[in-house]
Protein backbone atom coordinates (compact mmCIF):
# COMPACT_ATOMS: atom_id res chain seq x y z
CA UNK A 1 0.00 0.00 0.00
CA UNK A 2 1.83 3.33 -1.19
CA UNK A 3 0.16 6.22 1.47
CA UNK A 4 0.40 9.45 0.15
CA UNK A 5 -1.27 12.85 0.76
CA UNK A 6 -2.89 15.46 -1.90
CA UNK A 7 -2.79 19.10 -2.13
CA UNK A 8 -4.09 21.82 -4.70
CA UNK A 9 -2.13 25.37 -5.28
CA UNK A 10 -4.28 28.51 -5.91
CA UNK A 11 -2.98 28.54 -9.43
CA UNK A 12 -4.41 24.81 -9.95
CA UNK A 13 -0.91 22.72 -9.35
CA UNK A 14 -1.82 19.33 -8.05
CA UNK A 15 0.51 18.51 -5.58
CA UNK A 16 1.19 14.60 -4.28
CA UNK A 17 3.61 13.54 -1.28
CA UNK A 18 4.51 10.17 -0.40
CA UNK A 19 6.69 9.77 2.49
CA UNK A 20 9.33 6.71 2.60
CA UNK A 21 12.27 6.96 5.67
CA UNK A 22 13.79 4.11 4.27
CA UNK A 23 16.00 6.06 1.84
CA UNK A 24 18.07 9.52 2.05
CA UNK A 25 16.74 10.47 -1.06
CA UNK A 26 13.74 12.02 -2.74
CA UNK A 27 12.22 12.10 -6.19
CA UNK A 28 10.54 15.44 -7.35
CA UNK A 29 7.97 14.66 -10.74
CA UNK A 30 6.35 17.34 -12.91
CA UNK A 31 4.11 15.27 -15.30
CA UNK A 32 2.29 17.54 -17.91
CA UNK A 33 -0.74 17.03 -19.37
CA UNK A 34 0.61 17.54 -22.90
CA UNK A 35 1.62 15.12 -25.84
CA UNK A 36 2.27 14.25 -29.14
CA UNK A 37 -2.12 14.08 -29.01
CA UNK A 38 -2.37 17.92 -28.07
CA UNK A 39 -0.45 18.30 -31.99
CA UNK A 40 -1.86 20.50 -34.64
CA UNK A 41 -1.11 17.55 -37.07
CA UNK A 42 0.57 20.41 -39.54
CA UNK A 43 3.30 20.76 -36.85
CA UNK A 44 3.65 17.39 -34.93
CA UNK A 45 6.60 16.81 -32.88
CA UNK A 46 6.11 20.15 -30.26
CA UNK A 47 5.98 17.61 -27.41
CA UNK A 48 8.97 16.26 -27.69
CA UNK A 49 11.21 19.06 -28.57
CA UNK A 50 9.83 20.20 -25.16
CA UNK A 51 11.58 17.85 -23.04
CA UNK A 52 14.86 18.67 -25.14
CA UNK A 53 13.93 22.78 -24.69
CA UNK A 54 13.12 22.27 -21.28
CA UNK A 55 16.90 21.06 -20.51
CA UNK A 56 18.13 24.14 -22.45
CA UNK A 57 18.39 26.27 -19.87
CA UNK A 58 16.44 29.56 -18.62
CA UNK A 59 16.71 33.14 -18.58
CA UNK A 60 18.37 32.51 -15.20
CA UNK A 61 19.35 29.09 -15.03
CA UNK A 62 22.70 28.78 -17.97
CA UNK A 63 23.27 25.27 -17.37
CA UNK A 64 20.10 23.21 -15.78
CA UNK A 65 22.38 19.85 -15.08
CA UNK A 66 25.24 21.33 -13.60
CA UNK A 67 23.29 22.90 -10.55
CA UNK A 68 21.44 19.91 -10.37
CA UNK A 69 24.94 17.74 -9.97
CA UNK A 70 26.29 20.51 -8.05
CA UNK A 71 23.46 19.17 -5.37
CA UNK A 72 24.11 15.37 -5.74
CA UNK A 73 21.18 14.65 -8.17
CA UNK A 74 20.17 13.16 -11.34
CA UNK A 75 17.02 14.19 -13.77
CA UNK A 76 15.42 13.09 -16.73
CA UNK A 77 12.18 12.82 -18.84
CA UNK A 78 10.03 11.32 -21.23
CA UNK A 79 7.45 12.27 -23.63
CA UNK A 80 4.51 10.26 -25.18
CA UNK A 81 1.32 10.82 -27.00
CA UNK A 82 -0.50 11.69 -23.48
CA UNK A 83 2.13 13.06 -21.14
CA UNK A 84 5.40 14.58 -20.89
CA UNK A 85 6.88 13.67 -17.76
CA UNK A 86 10.30 15.48 -16.31
CA UNK A 87 12.02 13.40 -12.67
CA UNK A 88 14.81 14.32 -10.36
CA UNK A 89 16.38 12.34 -7.69
CA UNK A 90 18.70 14.14 -5.52
CA UNK A 91 19.41 14.48 -1.62
CA UNK A 92 16.77 15.08 0.85
CA UNK A 93 18.69 18.02 2.49
CA UNK A 94 19.05 19.14 -1.55
CA UNK A 95 15.37 18.93 -1.98
CA UNK A 96 15.21 23.12 -2.96
CA UNK A 97 18.04 22.94 -5.32
CA UNK A 98 15.75 20.56 -7.74
CA UNK A 99 12.28 22.35 -6.62
CA UNK A 100 13.79 25.81 -7.12
CA UNK A 101 15.05 24.15 -11.07
CA UNK A 102 12.03 23.09 -11.75
CA UNK A 103 10.11 25.95 -10.71
CA UNK A 104 12.30 28.31 -12.87
CA UNK A 105 11.91 26.19 -15.98
CA UNK A 106 7.77 26.20 -15.72
CA UNK A 107 8.14 30.32 -16.10
CA UNK A 108 11.06 31.09 -17.40
CA UNK A 109 12.83 28.41 -20.11
CA UNK A 110 14.63 29.85 -22.58
CA UNK A 111 12.60 30.35 -25.98
CA UNK A 112 15.24 32.53 -28.01
CA UNK A 113 15.50 31.76 -31.49
CA UNK A 114 19.54 30.42 -30.77
CA UNK A 115 18.22 28.11 -28.22
CA UNK A 116 15.31 26.85 -30.47
CA UNK A 117 17.29 26.03 -33.39
CA UNK A 118 20.04 24.25 -31.43
CA UNK A 119 17.47 21.84 -29.69
CA UNK A 120 15.86 21.17 -33.20
CA UNK A 121 19.13 19.72 -34.36
CA UNK A 122 19.18 17.20 -32.04
CA UNK A 123 15.40 16.46 -32.22
CA UNK A 124 16.11 16.10 -35.91
CA UNK A 125 19.53 14.06 -35.63
CA UNK A 126 17.48 11.81 -33.33
CA UNK A 127 14.98 11.34 -36.39
CA UNK A 128 17.51 10.17 -38.59
CA UNK A 129 19.27 8.01 -36.42
CA UNK A 130 16.12 6.08 -34.84
CA UNK A 131 13.46 6.03 -37.34
CA UNK A 132 15.02 6.99 -40.55
CA UNK A 133 18.36 5.56 -40.76
CA UNK A 134 17.78 2.50 -38.51
CA UNK A 135 16.48 -0.91 -39.97
CA UNK A 136 13.39 -1.13 -38.97
CA UNK A 137 12.99 2.16 -37.28
CA UNK A 138 10.02 3.71 -39.56
CA UNK A 139 7.83 0.20 -38.93
CA UNK A 140 5.36 2.39 -36.44
CA UNK A 141 5.74 5.24 -38.73
CA UNK A 142 3.90 3.31 -41.43
CA UNK A 143 2.16 1.41 -38.60
CA UNK A 144 0.35 3.76 -37.09
CA UNK A 145 -1.22 5.89 -39.90
CA UNK A 146 -2.73 2.49 -41.28
CA UNK A 147 -4.34 1.62 -37.92
CA UNK A 148 -5.81 5.79 -37.26
CA UNK A 149 -7.13 7.75 -39.70
CA UNK A 150 -8.05 11.06 -37.73
CA UNK A 151 -7.05 10.42 -33.99
CA UNK A 152 -3.30 11.90 -33.06
CA UNK A 153 -1.95 8.77 -32.35
CA UNK A 154 -1.54 8.53 -35.87
CA UNK A 155 1.51 9.90 -36.00
CA UNK A 156 4.41 9.35 -32.79
CA UNK A 157 5.98 11.03 -30.72
CA UNK A 158 8.70 12.27 -33.05
CA UNK A 159 6.49 13.61 -35.48
CA UNK A 160 4.53 13.16 -38.19
CA UNK A 161 7.39 14.56 -40.65
CA UNK A 162 10.95 15.66 -40.01
CA UNK A 163 9.73 19.29 -41.95
CA UNK A 164 7.65 19.70 -39.15
CA UNK A 165 10.22 20.03 -36.64
CA UNK A 166 12.29 21.68 -39.21
CA UNK A 167 9.50 24.80 -39.69
CA UNK A 168 9.24 25.21 -35.84
CA UNK A 169 9.54 28.95 -35.34
CA UNK A 170 10.22 30.77 -31.97
CA UNK A 171 6.52 32.24 -31.84
CA UNK A 172 4.93 28.99 -32.72
CA UNK A 173 7.03 27.11 -30.24
CA UNK A 174 6.29 30.14 -27.45
CA UNK A 175 2.36 29.59 -28.15
CA UNK A 176 2.43 26.04 -27.68
CA UNK A 177 4.40 25.89 -24.37
CA UNK A 178 2.75 28.82 -22.61
CA UNK A 179 -0.99 26.90 -23.49
CA UNK A 180 0.04 23.93 -22.20
CA UNK A 181 3.41 23.89 -19.98
CA UNK A 182 0.89 25.44 -16.57
CA UNK A 183 0.90 24.46 -12.98
CA UNK A 184 -2.95 23.90 -13.70
CA UNK A 185 -1.78 21.90 -16.19
CA UNK A 186 1.13 19.58 -14.29
CA UNK A 187 1.23 17.19 -11.30
CA UNK A 188 3.86 17.84 -9.03
CA UNK A 189 5.15 14.67 -6.80
CA UNK A 190 7.51 14.10 -4.39
CA UNK A 191 8.50 11.01 -2.45
CA UNK A 192 10.87 9.88 0.09
CA UNK A 193 12.83 11.27 3.12
CA UNK A 194 10.19 14.14 3.69
CA UNK A 195 7.09 14.66 5.51
CA UNK A 196 3.85 16.09 4.07
CA UNK A 197 3.52 18.92 5.49
CA UNK A 198 6.88 20.00 4.83
CA UNK A 199 6.74 18.79 1.11
CA UNK A 200 3.39 20.56 0.80
CA UNK A 201 5.01 24.33 2.47
CA UNK A 202 7.78 23.87 0.09
CA UNK A 203 5.60 23.30 -3.14
CA UNK A 204 4.59 26.37 -2.39
CA UNK A 205 6.84 28.18 -1.85
CA UNK A 206 8.79 27.46 -5.62
CA UNK A 207 5.73 27.05 -7.21
CA UNK A 208 2.85 29.02 -5.44
CA UNK A 209 3.25 32.16 -7.45
CA UNK A 210 3.64 30.72 -10.39
CA UNK A 211 0.50 32.37 -12.44
CA UNK A 212 -2.51 30.20 -13.34
CA UNK A 213 -2.71 29.89 -17.34
CA UNK A 214 -5.07 29.43 -20.15
CA UNK A 215 -4.89 25.77 -21.19
CA UNK A 216 -5.53 25.35 -24.65
CA UNK A 217 -9.09 23.05 -24.93
CA UNK A 218 -8.10 19.20 -26.07
CA UNK A 219 -10.55 18.73 -29.47
CA UNK A 220 -9.38 15.13 -30.14
CA UNK A 221 -11.26 13.72 -32.80
CA UNK A 222 -12.36 10.43 -31.91
CA UNK A 223 -11.08 7.16 -34.17
CA UNK A 224 -14.48 5.42 -35.69
CA UNK A 225 -14.62 1.53 -35.23
CA UNK A 226 -12.67 -0.18 -38.01
CA UNK A 227 -15.05 -2.37 -40.37
CA UNK A 228 -12.31 -3.89 -42.76
CA UNK A 229 -9.07 -4.98 -42.67
CA UNK A 230 -5.96 -2.81 -43.98
CA UNK A 231 -2.26 -3.74 -44.97
CA UNK A 232 0.72 -2.25 -46.19
CA UNK A 233 3.75 -3.57 -47.57
CA UNK A 234 6.87 -2.27 -48.14
CA UNK A 235 10.27 -3.34 -49.10
CA UNK A 236 12.88 -1.99 -47.50
CA UNK A 237 17.47 -3.07 -47.35
CA UNK A 238 16.98 -4.74 -43.87
CA UNK A 239 18.69 -8.25 -43.19
CA UNK A 240 15.34 -10.38 -42.99
CA UNK A 241 11.38 -10.08 -43.18
CA UNK A 242 9.40 -8.27 -40.21
CA UNK A 243 5.45 -8.81 -39.60
CA UNK A 244 3.61 -5.73 -37.86
CA UNK A 245 0.21 -6.08 -36.84
CA UNK A 246 -2.52 -3.94 -34.89
CA UNK A 247 -5.72 -4.25 -33.39
CA UNK A 248 -7.66 -0.94 -31.83
CA UNK A 249 -8.70 -1.86 -28.33
CA UNK A 250 -9.40 0.24 -25.37
CA UNK A 251 -9.02 2.92 -23.19
CA UNK A 252 -6.46 3.12 -20.20
CA UNK A 253 -9.42 3.27 -17.43
CA UNK A 254 -12.11 0.82 -19.78
CA UNK A 255 -12.93 -2.19 -17.30
CA UNK A 256 -11.09 -4.09 -20.23
CA UNK A 257 -7.95 -2.78 -20.17
CA UNK A 258 -5.87 -5.26 -18.02
CA UNK A 259 -7.79 -7.89 -19.84
CA UNK A 260 -6.04 -6.94 -23.23
CA UNK A 261 -3.05 -6.47 -21.30
CA UNK A 262 -3.16 -9.63 -19.59
CA UNK A 263 -3.91 -11.28 -23.07
CA UNK A 264 -0.57 -9.68 -24.56
CA UNK A 265 1.07 -11.35 -21.35
CA UNK A 266 -0.34 -14.89 -22.02
CA UNK A 267 1.11 -14.24 -26.06
CA UNK A 268 4.48 -13.02 -25.07
CA UNK A 269 5.30 -13.55 -21.57
CA UNK A 270 8.87 -14.18 -22.27
CA UNK A 271 9.66 -17.56 -23.77
CA UNK A 272 7.17 -19.47 -21.96
CA UNK A 273 4.78 -17.20 -24.03
CA UNK A 274 2.42 -19.07 -26.15
CA UNK A 275 4.12 -16.32 -29.45
CA UNK A 276 7.65 -17.72 -28.36
CA UNK A 277 6.37 -21.58 -27.67
CA UNK A 278 4.56 -22.06 -31.01
CA UNK A 279 6.33 -20.01 -33.89
CA UNK A 280 9.67 -19.46 -32.78
CA UNK A 281 11.00 -22.73 -30.57
CA UNK A 282 9.12 -25.35 -32.50
CA UNK A 283 7.95 -24.37 -36.21
CA UNK A 284 10.62 -21.78 -36.31
CA UNK A 285 9.27 -19.30 -38.08
CA UNK A 286 10.19 -16.51 -36.44
CA UNK A 287 13.82 -15.79 -35.04
CA UNK A 288 11.85 -13.42 -32.47
CA UNK A 289 8.30 -12.56 -31.95
CA UNK A 290 6.69 -9.92 -29.10
CA UNK A 291 2.93 -8.99 -27.80
CA UNK A 292 2.50 -5.55 -26.47
CA UNK A 293 -0.82 -3.03 -25.84
CA UNK A 294 0.36 0.83 -25.96
CA UNK A 295 -1.35 1.55 -23.10
CA UNK A 296 -2.81 4.67 -24.58
CA UNK A 297 -4.95 7.20 -22.29
CA UNK A 298 -8.05 7.43 -25.25
CA UNK A 299 -8.18 3.89 -27.33
CA UNK A 300 -4.95 2.39 -27.94
CA UNK A 301 -3.85 -0.58 -30.00
CA UNK A 302 -2.52 -4.50 -29.20
CA UNK A 303 0.34 -4.96 -31.25
CA UNK A 304 2.30 -7.92 -32.32
CA UNK A 305 5.59 -7.72 -33.73
CA UNK A 306 7.91 -10.30 -35.05
CA UNK A 307 11.06 -10.89 -37.36
CA UNK A 308 10.90 -14.02 -39.88
CA UNK A 309 13.21 -16.36 -39.64
CA UNK A 310 15.14 -16.21 -43.99
CA UNK A 311 13.25 -18.16 -46.07
CA UNK A 312 9.86 -17.96 -44.63
CA UNK A 313 7.16 -17.01 -46.41
CA UNK A 314 5.34 -13.38 -44.53
CA UNK A 315 2.13 -14.46 -45.37
CA UNK A 316 3.04 -18.71 -43.63
CA UNK A 317 3.83 -16.88 -41.22
CA UNK A 318 1.04 -14.50 -40.34
CA UNK A 319 -1.43 -17.69 -40.99
CA UNK A 320 0.73 -19.01 -37.84
CA UNK A 321 0.30 -16.21 -35.87
CA UNK A 322 -3.52 -15.97 -36.39
CA UNK A 323 -3.69 -19.89 -35.38
CA UNK A 324 -2.14 -18.83 -32.00
CA UNK A 325 -4.31 -15.86 -31.67
CA UNK A 326 -7.47 -18.08 -32.58
CA UNK A 327 -6.83 -20.30 -29.44
CA UNK A 328 -8.00 -17.48 -27.30
CA UNK A 329 -11.20 -17.01 -28.70
CA UNK A 330 -12.07 -20.70 -28.76
CA UNK A 331 -10.69 -22.14 -25.89
CA UNK A 332 -10.63 -20.38 -22.37
CA UNK A 333 -6.65 -19.97 -20.54
CA UNK A 334 -5.63 -22.79 -18.30
CA UNK A 335 -5.82 -21.52 -14.83
CA UNK A 336 -2.27 -22.33 -13.92
CA UNK A 337 -1.46 -20.21 -17.59
CA UNK A 338 -3.53 -17.58 -16.04
CA UNK A 339 -2.09 -17.81 -12.20
CA UNK A 340 1.25 -17.34 -13.80
CA UNK A 341 0.69 -14.59 -15.61
CA UNK A 342 -1.23 -12.83 -12.73
CA UNK A 343 1.85 -13.65 -10.06
CA UNK A 344 4.42 -12.53 -13.12
CA UNK A 345 2.33 -8.69 -13.16
CA UNK A 346 1.96 -8.95 -9.31
CA UNK A 347 5.62 -9.01 -8.68
CA UNK A 348 7.04 -6.75 -11.38
CA UNK A 349 4.23 -4.37 -9.87
CA UNK A 350 5.85 -4.51 -6.19
CA UNK A 351 9.58 -4.34 -7.99
CA UNK A 352 8.36 -1.33 -9.62
CA UNK A 353 6.89 0.20 -6.87
CA UNK A 354 10.12 0.09 -4.54
CA UNK A 355 11.97 3.18 -6.10
CA UNK A 356 10.84 6.62 -4.99
CA UNK A 357 11.43 7.11 -8.48
CA UNK A 358 9.14 4.68 -9.87
CA UNK A 359 6.27 5.46 -7.06
CA UNK A 360 6.53 9.25 -7.98
CA UNK A 361 5.93 8.53 -11.79
CA UNK A 362 3.42 6.22 -11.29
CA UNK A 363 1.60 7.97 -8.55
CA UNK A 364 1.67 11.13 -10.95
CA UNK A 365 -0.01 9.22 -13.65
CA UNK A 366 -2.78 7.48 -12.02
CA UNK A 367 -3.94 10.76 -10.39
CA UNK A 368 -3.95 11.99 -14.24
CA UNK A 369 -5.94 9.74 -14.74
CA UNK A 370 -8.44 10.15 -12.55
CA UNK A 371 -7.06 9.35 -9.08
CA UNK A 372 -3.49 8.59 -7.59
CA UNK A 373 -5.24 6.06 -5.04
CA UNK A 374 -5.91 3.39 -8.30
CA UNK A 375 -2.27 2.76 -7.85
CA UNK A 376 -2.79 0.80 -5.03
CA UNK A 377 -5.81 -0.97 -6.61
CA UNK A 378 -4.21 -2.39 -9.97
CA UNK A 379 -2.92 -5.74 -8.63
CA UNK A 380 -6.31 -6.64 -7.04
CA UNK A 381 -7.83 -5.65 -10.62
CA UNK A 382 -5.49 -7.65 -12.53
CA UNK A 383 -6.25 -10.44 -10.25
CA UNK A 384 -10.36 -10.79 -10.51
CA UNK A 385 -9.72 -11.34 -14.41
CA UNK A 386 -10.74 -14.83 -15.51
CA UNK A 387 -10.55 -16.92 -18.66
CA UNK A 388 -14.39 -15.96 -19.75
CA UNK A 389 -13.18 -12.07 -19.62
CA UNK A 390 -10.08 -13.42 -21.64
CA UNK A 391 -11.93 -15.30 -24.39
CA UNK A 392 -14.52 -12.38 -25.07
CA UNK A 393 -12.28 -9.84 -25.08
CA UNK A 394 -10.50 -11.35 -27.17
CA UNK A 395 -13.19 -12.03 -29.92
CA UNK A 396 -13.92 -8.40 -28.91
CA UNK A 397 -10.63 -7.03 -30.12
CA UNK A 398 -8.64 -9.25 -32.27
CA UNK A 399 -10.58 -9.55 -35.43
CA UNK A 400 -9.68 -9.11 -38.99
CA UNK A 401 -11.83 -6.41 -39.75
CA UNK A 402 -10.19 -4.55 -36.35
CA UNK A 403 -6.95 -5.54 -37.73
CA UNK A 404 -3.83 -3.61 -39.52
CA UNK A 405 -0.86 -5.50 -41.26
CA UNK A 406 2.54 -3.90 -42.12
CA UNK A 407 4.16 -6.50 -43.97
CA UNK A 408 8.07 -5.04 -43.82
CA UNK A 409 9.91 -7.07 -46.53
CA UNK A 410 13.66 -7.48 -47.02
CA UNK A 411 14.75 -7.03 -50.51
CA UNK A 412 17.95 -8.21 -49.82
CA UNK A 413 19.02 -11.41 -51.82
CA UNK A 414 19.99 -14.41 -49.65
CA UNK A 415 23.51 -15.08 -49.80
Amino acid sequence: MIKFSRYTLDNGLKVLIHEDRSTPLVAINIMYNAGSRDEDPESTGLAHLFEHLMFGGTRNIKEFDRELQLAGGENNAFTNSDITDYYITLPSENIETGLWLESDRMVNIDLSRSSLEIQKKVVIEEFYQRYLNQPYGDAMLLLKPLAYKVHPYRWLTIGMDISHIKSTGVKKARDFFYSHYAPNNAILTIAGNINPERGYALAGKWFGSISHRKVASRQIPAESPQKEARSLKVEKDVPVTALYKAWHMCSRNSPDFHTADLITDLLAGGESGRLYTKLVRRKKLFSDINAYISSDIDPGLIIITGKLMKGVDVFNAEEAVNEVLGTLKTNYPAETELEKVKNKFESSSILSNTSVLNKVINLSYHELLGDAEMINREVSIFRKIDKKMVMESANRFITDENSSTLYYISSRKSE
